[in-house]
Order: C-alpha cells, then structure tokens, then sequence
C-alpha cells in the first residue's frame, strides 16, 4: 500500500468519525435549546365573576374559570404544575397534557374533567370578583405566567 492511499485511507476514516460525532451532539444540542427555552403557555382569559347572582351552586362555581393557552406548536406537559390565587388557593395540574396551539378552561365547581375543561371540585369561590392575582407556576415553581385584575388594595382605611 502506498503513503499517499493510507493517508487517505485514514483521513476518511477521521472524517467518518468527526461526522459520526457531529451528527450524534446535533440531537442533544438541539434538544437542550428546547429545553431552555420554555414553551410558551399563558393565562389567556379570566372570568373571576360568574354570571348571575354568586349562591354557590355547582352551576355558579363553574362559571367561575381561568384558561390556559399553549401558544407553542409542541403539546406541554403539565403534570405538577399549579394555578394560584392571591389568597394561596392553589390548584395543581395532575396528569394533564396541553396539546400545542389549544386551551384548557380550568373551572372551579365539579365537574367530570376532559381535554378543554377541568374542575377543581371546590364547594367555594376561588377568585375574588373585584381584584385579585393568577399566577401558573411549573413543576419546578417557577412563574410561568401572572394575570392581575381589579384595583390593588391597600391597607389604609380612606371612609369611602
């Protein structure tokens, strides 16, 4: 075998191998940009007032509701995650997948959950009508999204 084929020889087996390797970090890489930047679920709409008069009724706690909305084209995972209100009623995601581009409406009264509504099963008001603060964590605790409503209250007494 002459210098010149087994350098050749080698340096395509050098070759073979650097493109072996890009090839197997490109996966890895790419899914570790995904993994960092996080899909973009929001609180699209609130309706902290349920129509008709507030008596408590299965009927009155549903109309009571928070939607979340996965604007990405990649279904979320939101098993562990929680939704918040100002006064500490938390409701936490179990088992449930957000399909990419949909919303879930997340109502407060009973109800049999499916794919575009769950219920957290509460006999009372989670969000107060006048003013109050949403807050979607992950799994891992960290704010994924706020939505505020209503004047902020104060603690000084105005007479008013």
């Amino acid at each position: 075998m002459s210098a010149s084929s087994t350098a050749r020889r080698i340096t395509a087996t050098v070759l073979a191998a650097g493109a072996m390797i890009s090839i197997a970090a490109l996966p890895a890489s790419a899914h570790d940009g995904d993994h960092r930047r996080t899909p973009k679920v929001e609180i699209s709409a609130v309706q902290a007032d349920s129509p008709g008069r507030d008596n408590r009724s299965n009927r009155s706690l549903n109309g009571e509701w928070v939607e979340i909305t996965n604007n990405s084209r990649h279904s979320v995972d939101l098993d562990g995650w929680t939704l918040k209100s100002k006064d500490g009623n938390r409701y936490k995601f179990d088992d449930v997948r957000l399909a990419g581009r949909s919303t879930i409406r997340i109502h407060t009264g009973e109800g049999r959950d499916t794919r575009t509504d769950l219920y957290q099963d509460r006999r009372d008001y989670v969000w107060d009508n006048h003013s109050d603060t949403a807050t979607l964590r992950d799994d891992h605790g960290r704010v994924v999204d706020t939505e505020s409503w209503g004047r902020r209250h104060h603690h000084h007494n105005n007479n008013h």
